[in-house]
Protein backbone atom coordinates (compact mmCIF):
# COMPACT_ATOMS: atom_id res chain seq x y z
CA UNK A 1 0.00 0.00 0.00
CA UNK A 2 1.63 3.54 -1.08
CA UNK A 3 -0.98 5.67 1.60
CA UNK A 4 -0.05 8.65 0.74
CA UNK A 5 -0.72 10.40 -3.24
CA UNK A 6 2.31 11.48 -5.12
CA UNK A 7 4.62 9.57 -3.00
CA UNK A 8 5.94 6.02 -4.50
CA UNK A 9 8.72 5.86 -2.45
CA UNK A 10 6.88 5.35 0.89
CA UNK A 11 4.92 1.75 0.77
CA UNK A 12 2.94 -0.29 3.86
CA UNK A 13 2.94 -3.69 3.43
CA UNK A 14 -0.24 -5.35 5.34
CA UNK A 15 -2.16 -7.89 4.45
CA UNK A 16 -5.97 -8.91 5.45
CA UNK A 17 -8.02 -12.14 4.37
CA UNK A 18 -10.22 -12.29 1.59
CA UNK A 19 -13.91 -12.30 1.53
CA UNK A 20 -15.13 -12.03 -1.73
CA UNK A 21 -14.80 -11.15 -5.28
CA UNK A 22 -17.92 -8.39 -6.30
CA UNK A 23 -18.36 -6.11 -9.25
CA UNK A 24 -18.64 -2.38 -8.15
CA UNK A 25 -19.83 0.32 -10.83
CA UNK A 26 -17.76 3.35 -9.86
CA UNK A 27 -18.98 7.07 -9.94
CA UNK A 28 -18.49 6.93 -13.71
CA UNK A 29 -20.22 4.22 -14.38
CA UNK A 30 -17.68 1.80 -15.13
CA UNK A 31 -18.09 -1.73 -14.03
CA UNK A 32 -14.93 -3.32 -11.83
CA UNK A 33 -14.30 -6.81 -10.61
CA UNK A 34 -12.92 -6.24 -7.34
CA UNK A 35 -11.56 -8.99 -4.25
CA UNK A 36 -13.55 -7.61 -1.31
CA UNK A 37 -11.12 -7.80 2.54
CA UNK A 38 -12.21 -7.73 5.83
CA UNK A 39 -10.73 -5.12 8.17
CA UNK A 40 -11.31 -2.83 10.70
CA UNK A 41 -12.14 0.81 10.98
CA UNK A 42 -11.13 3.22 14.09
CA UNK A 43 -12.98 6.48 14.43
CA UNK A 44 -13.70 8.93 17.11
CA UNK A 45 -12.49 6.92 19.64
CA UNK A 46 -14.71 3.47 18.51
CA UNK A 47 -13.46 0.43 16.60
CA UNK A 48 -16.08 -1.82 14.54
CA UNK A 49 -15.41 -4.68 10.99
CA UNK A 50 -15.59 -3.02 8.07
CA UNK A 51 -15.50 -4.34 4.15
CA UNK A 52 -13.03 -2.73 2.36
CA UNK A 53 -13.02 -3.99 -1.95
CA UNK A 54 -9.48 -2.97 -3.97
CA UNK A 55 -9.19 -1.05 -6.49
CA UNK A 56 -5.89 1.12 -7.74
CA UNK A 57 -6.15 4.94 -6.66
CA UNK A 58 -3.26 5.81 -7.57
CA UNK A 59 -4.24 8.45 -9.94
CA UNK A 60 -7.20 9.67 -7.56
CA UNK A 61 -6.37 12.43 -4.76
CA UNK A 62 -7.22 10.30 -1.81
CA UNK A 63 -6.68 6.56 -1.29
CA UNK A 64 -9.84 5.78 0.12
CA UNK A 65 -13.73 6.37 0.60
CA UNK A 66 -15.50 5.72 2.96
CA UNK A 67 -19.15 4.70 2.24
CA UNK A 68 -21.85 5.02 3.86
CA UNK A 69 -22.87 1.24 4.66
CA UNK A 70 -19.07 1.54 6.74
CA UNK A 71 -20.49 3.75 9.18
CA UNK A 72 -21.07 1.88 12.17
CA UNK A 73 -24.01 2.77 14.59
CA UNK A 74 -24.09 6.21 15.92
CA UNK A 75 -22.21 7.84 13.91
CA UNK A 76 -23.90 10.92 12.86
CA UNK A 77 -22.30 12.79 9.12
CA UNK A 78 -23.08 16.21 9.48
CA UNK A 79 -22.35 17.46 5.45
CA UNK A 80 -22.55 21.31 6.60
CA UNK A 81 -19.52 21.12 8.77
CA UNK A 82 -15.88 19.89 8.80
CA UNK A 83 -12.90 18.69 10.77
CA UNK A 84 -15.28 17.81 13.37
CA UNK A 85 -12.93 15.04 14.63
CA UNK A 86 -8.99 15.85 15.24
CA UNK A 87 -7.60 16.15 11.36
CA UNK A 88 -5.22 13.33 10.06
CA UNK A 89 -1.87 13.68 8.37
CA UNK A 90 0.76 11.95 7.03
CA UNK A 91 3.66 13.01 9.77
CA UNK A 92 3.50 9.14 10.57
CA UNK A 93 4.40 7.76 7.15
CA UNK A 94 7.59 10.52 6.69
CA UNK A 95 10.20 8.71 8.90
CA UNK A 96 13.30 7.33 7.07
CA UNK A 97 13.01 3.91 8.43
CA UNK A 98 9.46 4.30 6.38
CA UNK A 99 10.49 5.85 3.42
CA UNK A 100 13.57 3.87 2.04
CA UNK A 101 12.12 0.45 2.71
CA UNK A 102 8.63 -1.84 2.77
CA UNK A 103 8.65 -2.67 6.01
CA UNK A 104 9.97 -6.40 6.55
CA UNK A 105 7.31 -8.91 7.29
CA UNK A 106 6.91 -12.75 7.58
CA UNK A 107 6.10 -14.46 4.45
CA UNK A 108 4.26 -17.75 3.75
CA UNK A 109 6.07 -20.04 1.71
CA UNK A 110 5.56 -23.47 0.27
CA UNK A 111 7.76 -25.72 -1.66
CA UNK A 112 5.73 -27.79 -3.71
CA UNK A 113 6.63 -31.56 -3.15
CA UNK A 114 6.14 -34.60 -2.97
CA UNK A 115 9.96 -35.17 -1.55
CA UNK A 116 9.74 -33.30 1.90
CA UNK A 117 13.01 -35.76 3.01
CA UNK A 118 14.82 -34.95 0.18
CA UNK A 119 17.77 -32.70 0.68
CA UNK A 120 17.03 -29.76 -1.41
CA UNK A 121 13.57 -29.32 0.16
CA UNK A 122 15.15 -29.72 3.41
CA UNK A 123 17.74 -27.25 2.76
CA UNK A 124 14.55 -24.61 1.60
CA UNK A 125 12.59 -25.03 4.41
CA UNK A 126 15.48 -24.78 6.58
CA UNK A 127 16.55 -21.35 4.95
CA UNK A 128 13.61 -20.12 4.74
CA UNK A 129 12.88 -20.35 8.28
CA UNK A 130 16.02 -19.40 9.68
CA UNK A 131 15.04 -16.49 7.85
CA UNK A 132 11.61 -16.06 9.84
CA UNK A 133 9.42 -17.05 7.47
CA UNK A 134 6.19 -19.67 7.63
CA UNK A 135 7.54 -22.62 5.35
CA UNK A 136 4.85 -25.17 4.14
CA UNK A 137 6.25 -28.94 2.07
CA UNK A 138 2.66 -29.63 -0.12
CA UNK A 139 2.47 -32.62 -1.33
CA UNK A 140 2.13 -32.07 -5.55
CA UNK A 141 -0.56 -34.66 -6.19
CA UNK A 142 -2.61 -34.36 -2.08
CA UNK A 143 -3.50 -30.74 -4.07
CA UNK A 144 -6.77 -30.44 -5.34
CA UNK A 145 -8.56 -27.63 -7.00
CA UNK A 146 -12.15 -25.79 -6.87
CA UNK A 147 -12.89 -23.83 -10.18
CA UNK A 148 -15.41 -20.95 -10.14
CA UNK A 149 -15.85 -17.93 -10.96
CA UNK A 150 -15.59 -16.08 -7.25
CA UNK A 151 -11.44 -17.13 -6.83
CA UNK A 152 -9.08 -19.73 -7.81
CA UNK A 153 -9.47 -22.21 -4.53
CA UNK A 154 -6.55 -24.69 -3.91
CA UNK A 155 -7.04 -27.59 -1.03
CA UNK A 156 -4.62 -29.22 0.32
CA UNK A 157 -5.09 -33.01 2.13
CA UNK A 158 -8.59 -31.86 3.01
CA UNK A 159 -8.08 -28.75 4.14
CA UNK A 160 -8.67 -24.86 2.04
CA UNK A 161 -5.02 -23.64 1.51
CA UNK A 162 -4.49 -20.28 2.68
CA UNK A 163 -2.72 -17.97 0.72
CA UNK A 164 0.89 -18.16 0.08
CA UNK A 165 2.72 -15.36 -0.79
CA UNK A 166 5.43 -17.62 -2.91
CA UNK A 167 5.52 -20.60 -4.21
CA UNK A 168 8.78 -22.76 -4.91
CA UNK A 169 7.98 -25.85 -7.33
CA UNK A 170 9.81 -29.16 -6.79
CA UNK A 171 7.80 -31.21 -9.20
CA UNK A 172 8.75 -34.75 -9.97
CA UNK A 173 8.97 -35.78 -13.73
CA UNK A 174 6.17 -38.38 -13.23
CA UNK A 175 3.85 -35.32 -12.34
CA UNK A 176 4.96 -32.66 -14.36
CA UNK A 177 1.41 -32.40 -16.04
CA UNK A 178 -0.24 -32.29 -12.76
CA UNK A 179 2.23 -30.06 -10.78
CA UNK A 180 1.81 -27.65 -13.56
CA UNK A 181 -2.10 -27.20 -13.46
CA UNK A 182 -1.18 -26.90 -9.85
CA UNK A 183 0.89 -23.90 -10.17
CA UNK A 184 -1.35 -22.24 -12.62
CA UNK A 185 -4.17 -22.45 -9.98
CA UNK A 186 -1.61 -20.51 -7.32
CA UNK A 187 -0.51 -18.09 -9.95
CA UNK A 188 -4.11 -17.32 -10.54
CA UNK A 189 -4.81 -16.62 -6.79
CA UNK A 190 -1.84 -14.07 -6.87
CA UNK A 191 1.12 -15.83 -5.59
CA UNK A 192 4.78 -15.63 -7.15
CA UNK A 193 6.16 -18.69 -8.37
CA UNK A 194 10.22 -18.87 -8.77
CA UNK A 195 9.38 -20.87 -11.94
CA UNK A 196 6.27 -20.78 -14.10
CA UNK A 197 4.71 -23.84 -14.95
CA UNK A 198 5.17 -23.03 -19.10
CA UNK A 199 9.17 -23.16 -17.81
CA UNK A 200 8.88 -26.43 -16.07
CA UNK A 201 6.33 -28.10 -19.10
CA UNK A 202 9.27 -26.83 -21.96
CA UNK A 203 12.74 -27.72 -19.77
CA UNK A 204 11.06 -31.36 -19.03
CA UNK A 205 10.30 -32.01 -22.84
CA UNK A 206 14.01 -32.80 -24.13
CA UNK A 207 12.70 -31.74 -28.14
CA UNK A 208 10.75 -28.40 -27.01
CA UNK A 209 13.35 -27.60 -24.64
CA UNK A 210 16.15 -27.71 -27.39
CA UNK A 211 13.84 -25.97 -29.89
CA UNK A 212 13.62 -23.45 -27.87
CA UNK A 213 17.35 -22.95 -27.31
CA UNK A 214 17.85 -23.23 -30.83
CA UNK A 215 15.21 -20.26 -31.31
CA UNK A 216 17.30 -18.64 -28.86
CA UNK A 217 20.59 -19.35 -30.94
CA UNK A 218 21.73 -20.93 -27.50
CA UNK A 219 24.78 -23.03 -28.60
CA UNK A 220 24.12 -27.05 -27.98
CA UNK A 221 25.22 -30.09 -29.65
CA UNK A 222 23.79 -31.13 -32.99
CA UNK A 223 20.63 -32.82 -32.53
CA UNK A 224 17.76 -34.59 -34.85
CA UNK A 225 14.60 -35.66 -34.08
CA UNK A 226 12.36 -37.87 -36.68
CA UNK A 227 9.33 -40.61 -36.02
CA UNK A 228 9.33 -42.85 -39.13
CA UNK A 229 11.72 -46.02 -38.80
CA UNK A 230 12.61 -45.67 -42.38
CA UNK A 231 14.57 -42.22 -41.46
CA UNK A 232 17.26 -43.69 -39.01
CA UNK A 233 20.29 -43.42 -40.94
CA UNK A 234 19.23 -39.95 -41.97
CA UNK A 235 18.37 -39.40 -38.26
CA UNK A 236 22.37 -40.36 -37.49
CA UNK A 237 23.62 -38.59 -40.32
CA UNK A 238 21.97 -35.18 -38.80
CA UNK A 239 23.63 -35.87 -35.81
CA UNK A 240 27.08 -35.88 -37.27
CA UNK A 241 27.49 -39.75 -36.95
CA UNK A 242 28.54 -42.25 -34.54
CA UNK A 243 29.79 -42.08 -31.58
CA UNK A 244 26.29 -40.52 -30.84
CA UNK A 245 24.25 -40.17 -27.79
CA UNK A 246 20.36 -41.42 -27.95
CA UNK A 247 18.24 -39.66 -25.17
CA UNK A 248 14.68 -40.21 -24.15
CA UNK A 249 12.59 -37.06 -24.56
CA UNK A 250 10.98 -37.30 -20.56
CA UNK A 251 13.79 -38.62 -18.38
CA UNK A 252 16.39 -37.00 -15.21
CA UNK A 253 19.50 -37.74 -13.42
CA UNK A 254 20.98 -39.46 -16.35
CA UNK A 255 18.38 -42.22 -16.90
CA UNK A 256 16.95 -43.23 -20.37
CA UNK A 257 20.29 -41.67 -21.95
CA UNK A 258 22.49 -44.43 -24.22
CA UNK A 259 26.04 -43.80 -25.69
CA UNK A 260 26.49 -45.79 -29.26
CA UNK A 261 29.55 -45.90 -30.21
CA UNK A 262 29.22 -47.12 -33.15
CA UNK A 263 26.95 -46.83 -36.44
CA UNK A 264 25.48 -50.51 -36.11
CA UNK A 265 24.85 -49.23 -32.21
CA UNK A 266 23.18 -46.94 -33.04
CA UNK A 267 20.71 -48.50 -35.21
CA UNK A 268 20.42 -50.85 -32.42
CA UNK A 269 19.78 -48.67 -29.93
CA UNK A 270 16.96 -46.99 -31.89
CA UNK A 271 15.38 -49.66 -33.19
CA UNK A 272 15.16 -50.89 -29.65
CA UNK A 273 13.95 -47.37 -28.28
CA UNK A 274 11.18 -47.36 -31.23
CA UNK A 275 10.46 -51.20 -30.15
CA UNK A 276 9.06 -49.38 -26.59
CA UNK A 277 7.41 -46.95 -28.44
CA UNK A 278 9.43 -44.68 -26.80
CA UNK A 279 9.77 -40.97 -27.79
CA UNK A 280 13.92 -40.02 -28.35
CA UNK A 281 16.71 -38.13 -29.70
CA UNK A 282 19.96 -38.43 -30.83
CA UNK A 283 22.72 -36.03 -30.12
CA UNK A 284 26.43 -35.22 -31.24
CA UNK A 285 28.86 -37.04 -28.83
CA UNK A 286 31.12 -34.50 -27.69
CA UNK A 287 34.24 -36.66 -27.13
CA UNK A 288 36.76 -33.63 -26.20
CA UNK A 289 34.32 -32.83 -23.08
CA UNK A 290 36.52 -36.11 -21.46
CA UNK A 291 33.34 -36.99 -19.96
CA UNK A 292 32.90 -34.21 -17.91
CA UNK A 293 30.16 -31.18 -17.96
CA UNK A 294 29.57 -28.38 -16.17
CA UNK A 295 26.62 -27.27 -14.14
CA UNK A 296 25.67 -23.45 -13.68
CA UNK A 297 23.33 -22.57 -10.96
CA UNK A 298 21.07 -19.21 -12.23
CA UNK A 299 19.18 -17.57 -9.95
CA UNK A 300 17.14 -14.74 -10.85
CA UNK A 301 18.93 -14.08 -14.42
CA UNK A 302 22.59 -13.96 -12.39
CA UNK A 303 25.00 -17.27 -11.96
CA UNK A 304 25.65 -17.99 -8.30
CA UNK A 305 27.17 -21.26 -8.20
CA UNK A 306 28.88 -23.47 -10.60
CA UNK A 307 30.47 -27.30 -9.97
CA UNK A 308 32.15 -29.42 -12.94
CA UNK A 309 30.84 -33.07 -12.65
CA UNK A 310 32.91 -35.88 -13.65
CA UNK A 311 31.98 -39.47 -14.46
CA UNK A 312 32.74 -42.52 -12.74
CA UNK A 313 35.16 -44.56 -14.20
CA UNK A 314 33.94 -46.05 -17.21
CA UNK A 315 30.87 -44.00 -17.41
CA UNK A 316 30.26 -41.44 -19.98
CA UNK A 317 27.27 -39.73 -18.05
CA UNK A 318 28.81 -37.45 -15.41
CA UNK A 319 25.36 -37.09 -13.40
CA UNK A 320 25.61 -37.41 -9.51
CA UNK A 321 23.01 -39.97 -9.36
CA UNK A 322 25.14 -42.27 -11.64
CA UNK A 323 28.45 -42.15 -9.70
CA UNK A 324 29.88 -38.88 -10.70
CA UNK A 325 31.95 -36.46 -8.61
CA UNK A 326 31.43 -32.55 -8.05
CA UNK A 327 34.25 -30.13 -8.01
CA UNK A 328 34.39 -25.92 -7.87
CA UNK A 329 34.79 -24.36 -11.39
CA UNK A 330 35.60 -20.76 -12.58
CA UNK A 331 33.50 -20.45 -15.89
CA UNK A 332 34.12 -18.04 -18.47
CA UNK A 333 32.26 -15.09 -19.31
CA UNK A 334 30.90 -17.09 -22.28
CA UNK A 335 29.85 -19.63 -20.15
CA UNK A 336 27.96 -17.20 -17.68
CA UNK A 337 26.44 -15.72 -20.50
CA UNK A 338 25.64 -18.42 -22.08
CA UNK A 339 23.73 -19.79 -18.88
CA UNK A 340 22.02 -16.93 -18.00
CA UNK A 341 20.71 -16.62 -21.69
CA UNK A 342 19.29 -20.10 -21.28
CA UNK A 343 17.63 -19.19 -18.05
CA UNK A 344 16.21 -16.62 -19.73
CA UNK A 345 15.13 -18.07 -22.58
CA UNK A 346 12.58 -20.80 -20.68
CA UNK A 347 11.21 -17.72 -17.39
CA UNK A 348 12.86 -19.54 -14.92
CA UNK A 349 13.84 -17.90 -11.71
CA UNK A 350 15.83 -20.65 -10.44
CA UNK A 351 17.40 -23.36 -13.09
CA UNK A 352 20.24 -25.48 -13.95
CA UNK A 353 22.01 -25.49 -16.82
CA UNK A 354 24.67 -27.90 -18.15
CA UNK A 355 27.23 -27.37 -20.53
CA UNK A 356 29.73 -29.11 -22.01
CA UNK A 357 33.39 -27.50 -23.38
CA UNK A 358 34.00 -28.44 -26.84
CA UNK A 359 36.62 -27.26 -28.77
CA UNK A 360 34.86 -24.00 -30.51
CA UNK A 361 33.35 -23.24 -26.71
CA UNK A 362 30.32 -23.96 -24.41
CA UNK A 363 27.20 -25.80 -25.68
CA UNK A 364 24.43 -26.67 -23.72
CA UNK A 365 23.11 -30.00 -22.41
CA UNK A 366 19.87 -29.46 -20.23
CA UNK A 367 18.05 -26.44 -18.26
CA UNK A 368 17.14 -28.28 -14.92
CA UNK A 369 14.40 -26.83 -13.44
CA UNK A 370 14.41 -28.69 -10.20
CA UNK A 371 18.19 -28.85 -9.73
CA UNK A 372 19.53 -30.00 -6.56
CA UNK A 373 21.02 -27.91 -4.17
CA UNK A 374 23.41 -30.20 -2.16
CA UNK A 375 25.78 -31.22 -4.62
CA UNK A 376 26.97 -27.50 -5.93
CA UNK A 377 26.58 -26.30 -2.56
CA UNK A 378 29.23 -28.34 -1.23
CA UNK A 379 31.42 -27.90 -4.13
CA UNK A 380 31.13 -23.89 -4.49
CA UNK A 381 30.97 -23.27 -0.51
CA UNK A 382 27.72 -20.84 -1.82
CA UNK A 383 24.56 -20.74 0.23
CA UNK A 384 22.27 -21.44 -3.03
CA UNK A 385 18.80 -21.78 -1.22
CA UNK A 386 19.86 -18.20 0.32
CA UNK A 387 20.07 -17.00 -2.95
CA UNK A 388 16.59 -18.34 -3.81
CA UNK A 389 15.29 -16.70 -0.84
CA UNK A 390 16.64 -13.43 -1.91
CA UNK A 391 15.19 -13.87 -4.98
CA UNK A 392 11.72 -14.24 -3.00
CA UNK A 393 11.97 -11.25 -0.98
CA UNK A 394 12.69 -9.14 -3.76
CA UNK A 395 10.05 -9.99 -5.33
CA UNK A 396 7.38 -10.35 -3.09
CA UNK A 397 8.18 -7.49 -0.86
CA UNK A 398 10.61 -5.28 -3.08
CA UNK A 399 12.27 -2.12 -2.03
CA UNK A 400 9.88 1.07 -3.55
CA UNK A 401 12.90 3.41 -5.04
CA UNK A 402 13.18 6.67 -3.79
CA UNK A 403 11.55 9.56 -5.93
CA UNK A 404 14.19 11.91 -7.49
CA UNK A 405 13.56 15.57 -6.09
CA UNK A 406 13.39 18.16 -8.40
CA UNK A 407 16.66 20.61 -8.25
Amino acid sequence: MQPIPGREDVAIACSAPILDRREVVSSNGEAEERFVIGTELALGGQVWPIEVSLTDRGAMAYRMLLGRQALGEGVVVSPTESCLMPALGYDCYHSAAVATAAPARTLRIAVLSREGGAHSTRRIVAEGEARGHVVEVLDTVRCYMALGPLAPDLHDDGKRLPHCDAVVPRVGVSVTAYGAAVLRQLQARGTFLVNPPEGILASRDKLHAHQILARARIPMPATAFAASPKDTDNLIALAGGAPLVVKLLESSQGKGVVLAETKKAAQSVISAFRGLKANFLVQDFVAEAKGEDIRALVVDGRVVAAMRRRAAPGEFRSNLHQGGTAEPVRLSRAEREIATRAARAFGLGLCGVDMLRAADGPRVLEVNSSPGFEGIEQASGRNVAGDLYDLIERAVRPTPARRRRGG
